[in-house]
């Protein structure tokens, strides 16, 4: 049985009181639609169809930059928000003819995981049904519509909440808005669907009383997870989700060996890798795709954005962005990487320095308070405190090198471009701005070479 899937994002979540499209906002880290997709992408539904509507300029620039995110996803845009049923009819073109069962889910669902669904459809492959529903035992109701059973336990029926009577409301199964269709069956009788009443819109959930009204089939797989089942109305249940979200992450990590000294101050989004034996310190945040190796320290007061950390690292109260970094590497605290910054093995990185766009050679210190801009350093390097490469003439920027085992006393000014050889010195408050030659000494302001050493 093939599966297509439908996912709904077109909703305005007027709730959100935000100019963002609500399936954009972030759930540690990411967006919550890119949750739904990479769920469709790991079930492998073929293909999916994501139903876009308020905001849709803004979810496609948003989704034309995340390449190869899932190679059959189509776009379809709902107009005018006329209801999920009728946002569901907008995939009709897209997906008639090409699968046997159509799963259709929200994207502002992003704690649903892809085992639920997985389940889902399977039971849905072996009961053949003509609908298979996801469902929720749970006493708060969350506004959620009611399931409604006959005598012999059949699903006949879904009540909204508003809608529904006394006792209809004491029912504790809830309906998640999660389906799984037959998908011949699913195009017929959507366009058969009325307008509610009240409002003009098209329920898809009128579509359970149809199925049932004509004796078709109708299971329900029957969840206890309410964390699973939040739907992101209001940025109070965007901070629940984010909560919940990190709860798992973190337990993953620290199922697969990583020590989380406090996990509630452990801030980790779900691309990051960790290595075995790594220690997490408090009020650590790590973003986007970065990489940590095994026996680190990290933090506290650390934060690491889209870098490469390897095996045996210290990284203490400091900041680090599109950086790569080897082994046995000791940062901090409060030291700045910036992008393009390249770090070899058992390099030192002091309190305050800063490194940007540049690569350090292995076992170089970098003293307190420095600055190292679009530079080259060579290994065993010594950078005295205060150092500053002078990169930028106010119009481009310039490169400064240094060869290896250069000393570079405190409080150099490095005028780029210059070069500095292999075992040459500064003196303490040079202003260095000519080429100082392999093996000698360069002292003053302007800096003069005054002997070669021996």
């Amino acid at each position: 049985m093939k599966i297509a899937s439908v996912i709904l994002a077109a909703g305005q979540g007027v709730r959100m009181k935000s100019r963002l499209p609500k399936v954009l906002h972030p759930v540690v880290g990411k967006p919550m639609v890119l949750y739904a997709l990479e769920t469709a992408r790991v079930i492998a539904c073929d293909p999916t169809v994501l139903v876009i509507g308020h905001g849709a300029d803004h979810v496609r620039a948003t989704l034309s930059n995340l390449h190869s995110l899932i190679s059959n996803l189509q776009l379809v845009e709902q107009r005018e928000q006329l209801g999920t049923g009728h946002a569901v009819l907008q995939a009709r073109a897209a997906l008639q003819g090409k699968a046997d069962a159509v799963l259709v889910w929200y994207a502002d669902m992003p704690l649903l995981r892809a085992e639920t669904l997985d389940r889902l459809i399977q039971h849905h492959r072996a009961t053949r049904a003509t609908i298979t529903m996801l469902t929720l035992i749970a006493d708060d109701s969350m506004a959620f519509g009611r399931i409604v059973r006959d005598n012999a336990q059949r699903v006949i029926g879904i009540v909204e909440e508003r809608d529904a009577t006394p006792e209809q409301l004491a029912i504790r199964e809830l309906n998640c808005g999660v389906y799984c269709f037959d998908a011949e069956w699913l195009w017929e009788h959507l366009t058969q669907l009325q307008p509610n009443a009240r409002n003009g819109e098209y329920y898809l959930t009128d579509l359970i009383g149809f199925a049932a009204r004509a004796s078709r089939r109708i299971e329900a797989i029957v969840s206890r997870d309410v964390n699973e089942m939040l739907g992101i109305n209001t940025r109070v249940h965007l901070a629940q989700a984010e909560k919940i979200m990190r709860e798992r992450i973190n337990t993953a990590l620290m199922l697969a060996g990583v020590t989380l000294i406090d996990p509630a101050t452990a801030y980790i989004e779900p691309d990051v890798q960790i290595g075995e034996d790594t220690i997490i310190e408090p009020n650590t945040h790590l973003r986007g795709k970065t990489r940590i190796g095994a026996n680190c320290r990290i933090g506290p007061n650390t934060i690491i954005r889209d870098s490469q950390v390897g095996d045996e690292c210290v990284i203490l109260a400091s900041d680090v962005t599109e950086s790569r970094i080897a082994e046995r590497v000791r940062i901090g605290p409060y030291a700045r990487l910036r992008a393009g910054t390249v770090i070899a093995r058992e390099v030192y990185i002091g309190n305050f320095g800063e490194v940007k766009n540049s690569s350090i050679g292995e076992g170089t210190h970098i003293g307190h308070f420095s600055y190292i801009g679009d530079a080259e350093l060579g290994a065993h390097v010594n950078i005295g405190a205060g150092t500053i490469t002078c990169n930028f003439d106010g119009r481009q920027k310039h490169r400064t090198i240094i060869g290896e085992n250069a000393f570079i006393g405190s409080d150099t000014m490095l005028v780029a471009p210059v070069t500095i050889g292999a075992r040459a010195r500064t003196g303490a408050g040079s202003v260095v701005n000519k080429d100082v030659p392999p093996d000698s000494r360069a002292v003053c302001v302007p800096a003069r070479v005054i002997r070669k050493l021996t």
